[in-house]
């Protein structure tokens, strides 16, 4: 060292390299700490050899399962239970370990076991915080995909919950149930109080009551309210196909997810409906006249086919049909129940029932501001013109602010 630094300082970059290279080439130190070394000014710290560690691994593994086996105490409180039980874990074959390892637990003390069990508590709080808690029947209901669905049997329906909760999720509001049947497009909605499962499945039975076809299929996500032993075992007790979504895929469950959007949304708004007034409004709208202007007068477009030409994906369409005319010339439905959809549309006024849909509406939306009374103001006021109607400003009624 002393031979190669007198070159080393007086040399060139090149020549600085090449004796670097060199030297821990031969005797495989780090570079950085070789350049240390070359120059006068700069003190190396001495390294120290490393203590030998009393309480080794061994010892950590016959610790860490007594820590589990007694529900995770801190040390203060690990330590007794240790001098108590320890033996008699040994006898009943639940602990294995030497009699070096019991002598060193025998002796360990309070603030040792918490600087030992430091790593397997980081492990823990880092699984509850971020650990996946799934239910048992997650793993009981199968999971489909949007592609899986056969789209020419009318009956395999997607269902979802659309919160009516406005800017706060506390407390109880109303949730709308969603059906949507994947081949024809037909839709049924049922509002409900809060997430109650019994009101879930109660919600359920209402709408297949309204179908105009065999329910052969549910397709929820994975909310409690609809994955549930109540849910399961009704489905079971029907010959119901229950299957999931994905966690966090969306796409999963396309189809209700559009109707989320026109049906629920598009109609009454992302206000907070929280009362058993408003939630009888809200079902009369879902019951009566939006299910009969959905079904019978709103053309649905249904994807026919992909094709990919020079890198670019070409979707092809089938003409526009209402889901009432997909019910007419399917097989699966029978006569008697398309002669009745055949005398209802026959007797609808479709003016008429957008008329009365409205007035509805505007029932619902000034039940809301009669609820909040003078805390409530429409921003929109101040930024649209007079001239705007009142039904547009329903249609931006998540404006609404409460002071």
């Amino acid at each position: 060292m002393e031979t190669l630094r007198q070159t080393y300082l007086g040399g060139t970059k090149k020549q600085k390299t090449a004796i670097l290279d060199e030297y821990c080439r031969n005797t495989k130190q780090n570079r950085k700490y070789v350049i240390k070394k070359f120059r006068y000014k700069v003190k190396l710290k001495e390294t120290r050899k490393a203590r030998k560690e009393y309480y080794d691994g061994f010892v950590r593994a016959v610790l860490a399962k007594i820590w589990k086996i007694f529900d995770y105490p801190c040390g203060i409180r690990l330590k007794p239970l240790i001098d108590a039980e320890l033996e008699r874990l040994i006898y009943f074959k639940e602990i294995s370990c030497s009699s070096e390892v019991l002598e060193k637990l025998k002796r360990i003390g309070t603030a040792t076991i918490d600087r030992k069990l430091k790593h397997e508590r980081a492990v823990l709080s880092l699984s509850r915080r971020y650990g996946k808690r799934k239910l048992l029947f997650c793993h009981k209901i199968p999971i489909k995909v949007a592609s899986e669905f056969d789209r020419d049997i009318i009956g395999h329906t997607e269902v979802d919950f659309v919160e009516s909760c406005g800017s706060s999720a506390s407390g109880e509001y109303v949730n709308s149930l969603s059906v949507a049947d994947v081949s024809s497009g037909w839709w049924e909605g049922e509002a409900v109080m809060g997430k109650c499962q019994e009101r879930a499945v109660g919600a359920i039975k209402n709408v297949r009551s309204r179908l105009p076809f065999s329910l052969l299929g549910l397709h929820p996500d994975n909310g409690t309210n609809l994955i549930n032993a109540l849910l399961y075992n009704y489905t079971i007790a029907q010959k119901i196909e229950l299957t999931r979504s994905r966690a966090y895929k969306k796409n999963d469950n396309c189809f209700v997810e559009q109707k989320n959007s026109t049906h629920v949304r598009a109609v009454i708004g992302y206000l907070r409906y929280d009362t058993e007034q408003e939630m009888d409004l809200i079902n009369s709208i879902y019951r009566n006249e939006l299910r009969v202007f959905k079904n019978f007068f709103q053309p649905v477009i249904k994807l026919k086919g992909k094709i990919r030409i020079k890198g670019r994906i070409h979707r092809q369409y089938e003409v526009a049909k209402t889901p009432y005319q997909a019910m007419l010339e399917s097989d699966q439905i029978d006569v008697k129940i398309k002669e009745e959809l055949k005398m209802v549309h026959d007797n609808i006024n479709p003016a008429e029932i957008k008329r009365m849909l409205d007035k509805k509406l505007d029932i619902l939306y000034k039940t809301y501001m009669n609820k909040k009374g003078s805390e409530v103001v429409d921003i929109y006021k101040k930024q649209v013109p007079f001239t705007v109607s009142k039904n547009m400003l329903r249609k931006y009624n998540y404006g609404v602010m409460v002071k």
